[in-house]
């Protein structure tokens, strides 16, 4: 039985939590990194006895797309897939229902999904810190109840989650990271960005349509040359201030 640690995190708080949980479910793991655009997903095939740990963000209560396109690439041949949503606080909608039908779809058998906050990759006041050393505590007792329950046979592939079908409509956000007069055209947001739509010749020029505001360009850029529109961004904070303020706990479901 292999593990694999397949993850969607453009700005690390996906890959946080899903780090914290497959340490504690196994001590050896292969990563699939979702962001990856030159990898060819197509070539990754499962087998009966793995068990793939499913970790993306929810934006707007929904897969991104482009992790779900990538994700229906692999075959999954009847491996066990442990579903995490990750979300910033604010509420995870019908990620669950969707993630999950997307698995099944590629031939997983979803078994156990876990929803957990991480700091908001916008807006970052809200959940700011977390995962933090509590979070970290939860998401270990969580690894290792599924991880006792698979090696007593007694989870079911029937699982239940929450969610719409059909989904909620999601059309993206307003907000698209723009470079600024530092902008030293390195390239590095360019050949990170997980859709590819930063222009590698001139990456002071995005793609509106292939940017999903998912933020990496900022994260990454060593000049801090990217940056939003501070007028929608704080009409934004504003907006979210009610749904994400207080703390949010993370959830298991078998």
């Amino acid at each position: 039985m292999s593990v694999y640690h397949i993850v969607f995190s453009p700005t690390g708080g996906t890959k946080k939590v899903s780090d914290i949980f497959t340490a504690s479910f196994s001590s050896e793991s292969i990563l699939i990194d979702l962001t990856e655009r030159s990898r060819d997903f197509s070539s990754c095939s499962f087998a009966e006895t793995d068990t793939c740990i499913v970790s993306v963000p929810s934006y707007g209560g929904r897969v991104p797309d482009i992790a779900v396109t990538r994700l229906r690439q692999m075959n999954g041949n009847g491996a066990s897939a442990i579903l995490i949503a990750v979300y910033g606080n604010r509420a995870y909608d019908d990620t669950f229902a969707e993630l999950q039908d997307v698995l099944a779809d590629s031939g997983f058998s979803c078994i156990a999904a876990v929803a957990a906050v991480a700091e908001h990759s916008i807006m970052r006041q809200y959940a700011a810190g977390r995962p933090n050393a509590q979070d970290a505590e939860t998401l270990t007792r969580f690894a290792e109840n599924i991880r006792a329950k698979m090696e007593a046979g007694s989870l079911s592939s029937h699982l239940n989650l929450p969610g719409n079908r059909p989904y909620r409509e999601y059309g993206g956000v307003p907000l698209k990271p723009a470079a600024g007069k530092s902008c030293n055209r390195c390239g590095l947001c360019a050949d990170k960005c997980p859709t590819g739509a930063i222009d590698t010749a001139t990456p002071s020029q995005t793609d509106p349509k292939l940017c999903i505001s998912c933020m990496r360009c900022m994260a990454i850029c060593p000049q801090h040359a990217r940056s939003l529109n501070k007028a929608l961004h704080a009409a934004a904070s504003l907006k979210l201030k009610k749904a994400c303020s207080g703390r949010k706990e993370n959830e298991l479901f078998l």
